[in-house]
């Protein structure tokens, strides 16, 4: 179950509209092969290596949402957490819903509008994201990051005795979240816009992917249907390209470090 990753982030998900389409996209860009999960034939698990890195579902169809990428935080009680997103100011979207064999979801959205899930039940044991050797990570771009350090803080309760191993630091100007010990994520301030036309400057949950070579992955997105995203407050290195895919979701590719290379 969650235990062990409650206050943690522990999934990564696409709301697609053609499955079929999406596993063609991010497996020419990302590498990705994939398999069936227990929830139909309209969700399936995204692999690297083996390794389950996310999970794609044609969902966006079926409760007129955008396609999208959502992060996914575990907490122990997914009713207790959506009473407490409500108290502390957030939106509640949808759920909890019952997932077979067992877990249940809600999606929500924060105080500026970022999107994000909770998650109650079992967790993937191999599956991890951080800035160390995992295929992926996750950034909140948002206004103010300590104001939603504390809201977040609150939902998840990170600094809770339940929260198991998850706590906040503050590091060059960012908020980030660790798991035992591992960077999982961060909080950016900086200069977005709630309820723009473009996706890349709102407040949102930007979910980074980590690729080999940077140029070879920009060059598949544009041959497979994709776009580059233009004006991405967060695209402020030349080692990170934000892209969208053919439906429009939003993601961000990270050049990954050689381990090769001295530091």
């Amino acid at each position: 179950m969650t235990t062990g990753a409650v206050g943690a982030p522990c999934w990564l998900s696409l709301m697609a509209r053609d499955l079929h389409a999406a596993q063609e996209f991010y497996g020419a860009v990302l590498g990705w092969t994939f398999r069936p999960t227990r929830l139909g034939r309209g969700f399936t698990v995204a692999e690297l290596g083996g390794v389950p890195v996310a999970g794609i579902g044609t969902v966006a169809g079926g409760f007129a949402v955008p396609v999208a990428w959502t992060a996914y935080f575990a907490v122990d009680d997914a009713d207790a957490a959506v009473a407490r997103i409500r108290e502390f100011g957030g939106t509640v979207g949808i759920g909890p819903v019952t997932f077979p064999p067992g877990g249940r979801a809600a999606l929500a959205t924060d105080l500026e509008g970022a999107s994000f899930g909770v998650w109650e039940g079992r967790v993937l044991s191999d599956w991890h994201v951080g800035d160390g050797t995992a295929p992926a990570w996750l950034e909140l771009q948002t206004r103010n990051a300590f104001d939603a350090a504390l809201f977040y803080g609150r939902v998840l309760e990170w600094a809770d005795e339940n929260a198991d191993g998850s706590e906040v630091s503050y590091e060059q100007d960012q908020v980030v979240l660790r798991h035992d010990g591992q960077a999982v994520a961060r909080l950016n301030s900086g200069p977005v816009e709630s309820g723009s036309p473009r996706p890349q400057l709102r407040p949102r949950w930007n979910v980074h992917f980590k690729v080999p070579d940077l140029e070879t992955a920009r060059a598949a997105v544009l041959e497979n249907g994709g776009s580059i995203a233009a004006g991405d407050p967060a695209q402020h290195e030349t080692q990170q390209l934000s892209a969208l895919d053919p439906d429009g979701g939003l993601f961000t590719l990270d050049q990954a470090a050689d381990p090769t290379r001295p530091s």
